[in-house]
């Protein structure tokens, strides 16, 4: 028999110039920014709980369990094998797993178990998983934002909200009072309307104490397989919102038929269907008629959650990149040695500063509003929604330079990245696009102007630090007397978001970070240029070793 080598040993299989897998590590240590954030924004206490889901998420594991589940995509079940109709989604183990891990966690919880700097501290948590897996964080997330809305209603917050606040996940399809955990979901838009939801069709009859008979369709339904969900229907007083569960009160199985799965661009490893009611039992939540008014205190806490998931994809995006840098030589350099790649990873890692403050900023907005801090609302009102508009503005060309960073590497499946960039464009669509996230931000300013009051000084409280920042204030607060109109709302907002990082960098951040992101942010000729292409002098050392650790 002629011997052969083991092809590990044949020349053309000695691999060189290559990173190693950038796999376990703590992805929460090496993110400095971050710990600067939690620790400033009233999570010090929150540290070591979102180290160790850092050690988790960061280890090898974690990014082969996020692959798997992507690459396994959810499978809809509509009948058994005998025609009985069961409309069940099956997963991939990972799934199971990832979501076990996000639970157990506690990120649907800890915002209603921890008091004070339980939001700052479900971001952060969170921030942390999406960086490997942003699919399952719609379940997470629509469970966490669900809790206001349970304790809305006596007979749910008794029996649901324990269960949501469980840490426990149980994925198994069986009524509440069987369950260890549970998970809530939101089914809102229709075929007709999308996110004019004012032009929903699906009816709701009483069906007596508090229950209505649900008949509809709904276009989109994120993970069908929840425990139950918060949906709107007409009744004769107009569009109400209603709770409504897998099972009937009498433990028999609610009419929820799925009638497929969206077949999506990205966010793969989590399931959203289009659904039936037919005669499905509801409770009312609310007053009759004030549907939208009432499911809005939902939307307004996933809307957090749509600023945090952007972020996250940048900052894994980010270190993927500087990590190929380091240690791909290219031209007889290392590739982060060269001038134009040190300029474009020094200015992307500016980009996830200016986010994660904006984003953490903003979560303890929410933790002043739980405490009764009225002001703190309306300005958590207004930070989020130019939060959720510009960082998702932001994400895609960022996440494509990323990208490019790794050349053919980044552009294959065996990579995270092509999985990051599909996952990219998402949260700008979910909960209001960029166009309604700005006229909502018009309709928050004109139904109470002293959000403004509250923004600006927000603002003004980095007066001085930079005189760029000044510059951009004065010029910000010159056009909002001028009453501006829906033409310029897009424009308006990035630049409300931006002035607002810049001022908390100006505030918080060592001085070459502030000085950096004013320099190639505010400048007038900076506005609308490619990531790397400013002429200011950074210390490009020092910010990446803020990205990324050597």
């Amino acid at each position: 028999m002629a011997f052969r080598a083991p092809i590990s040993d044949l020349p053309t299989h000695q691999v060189s110039n290559q990173p190693p897998p950038f796999a376990d590590l703590n992805l929460f240590e090496i993110d400095r920014p971050m710990q600067e954030a939690l620790a400033r924004e009233g999570g010090q206490a929150f540290l070591k709980k979102v180290r160790d889901l850092g050690a988790v998420m960061g280890s090898a594991a974690a990014f082969e369990q996020a692959d798997a589940a992507n690459k396994a995509k959810p499978q809809l079940q509509t009948f058994d094998r005998y025609g009985r109709r069961v409309d069940e989604v099956t997963f991939h183990p990972a799934y199971h797993w990832l979501m076990e891990t996000g639970i157990s966690h506690g990120i649907p919880a800890i915002a209603w178990t921890a008091g004070s700097g339980g939001h700052v501290a479900h971001t952060a948590l969170e921030y942390v998983f999406a960086q490997v897996e942003g699919g399952v964080c719609c379940p997470l997330t629509m469970t966490y934002a669900a809790v206001p809305l349970l304790r809305r209603v006596p007979e749910l917050d008794a029996v649901w909200t324990p269960k949501v606040l469980s840490g426990r996940y149980d994925p198994r399809l069986v009524p509440v009072a069987e369950k260890q955990g549970a998970t809530i979901g939101m089914a809102m838009t229709e075929k007709q309307g999308g996110s004019d939801v004012r032009s929903n069709e699906t009816r709701a009859e009483p069906a007596g104490d508090g229950w209505y008979r649900l008949t509809g369709h709904k276009w989109f339904c994120s993970a069908p397989m929840s425990d139950a969900f918060f949906t709107l229907a007409r009744t004769e007083h107009g569009l109400s919102c209603f709770f409504l569960p897998r099972w009937r009160p009498d433990g028999t199985r609610n009419p929820f038929f799925i009638q497929r799965l969206k077949d999506k661009l990205g966010n793969w490893s989590n399931a959203s269907a289009e659904i039936e009611y037919a005669g499905s039992l509801a409770l009312l939540v609310g007053e009759e008629g004030r549907g939208l008014q009432t499911i809005i205190e939902m939307v307004h806490h996933t809307r957090l959650d749509t600023a945090m998931a952007p972020t996250a994809l940048m900052r894994q995006a980010l270190v993927q990149a500087i990590h190929h840098a380091r240690h791909r030589i290219a031209f007889q350099r290392r590739l982060v040695d060269q001038p134009m790649m040190r300029r474009v990873l020094a200015d992307l890692a500016l980009e996830v500063e200016g986010a994660v403050a904006l984003l953490m900023r903003t979560a303890r907005g929410y933790d002043e509003a739980a405490a009764g801090d009225g002001d703190a609302a309306r300005f958590a009102r207004l930070a989020v929604s130019l939060a959720k508009y510009h960082i998702n503005r932001q994400c895609p060309h960022f996440v494509y330079e990323a990208l490019e960073c790794l050349g053919g590497n980044g552009y294959v499946e065996e990579n995270i990245m092509p999985r990051l960039y599909r996952e990219a464009p998402l949260n700008s669509i979910w909960e209001g696009s960029g166009n309604v996230i700005c006229l909502d931000l018009l309709r928050a300013v004109g139904k109470d102007p002293t959000v403004l009051d509250l923004y600006f000084a927000e603002l003004r409280a980095a007066r001085g630090g930079s005189r760029l920042l000044d510059r951009a204030v004065d010029a910000l607060e010159e056009t909002w007397r001028a009453t501006p109109g829906e033409g310029a709302a897009r424009r308006l907002a990035e630049r409300m978001a931006v002035a607002l990082q810049a001022s908390l960098l100006v505030r918080h951040a060592p001085a070459e970070i502030a000085d950096a992101f004013a320099a190639t942010r505010l400048d007038a000729d900076a506005r609308g240029r490619a990531y790397g292409a400013h002429e200011a002098r950074i210390d490009e050392d020092m910010i990446l070793s803020r990205a990324l650790p050597a």
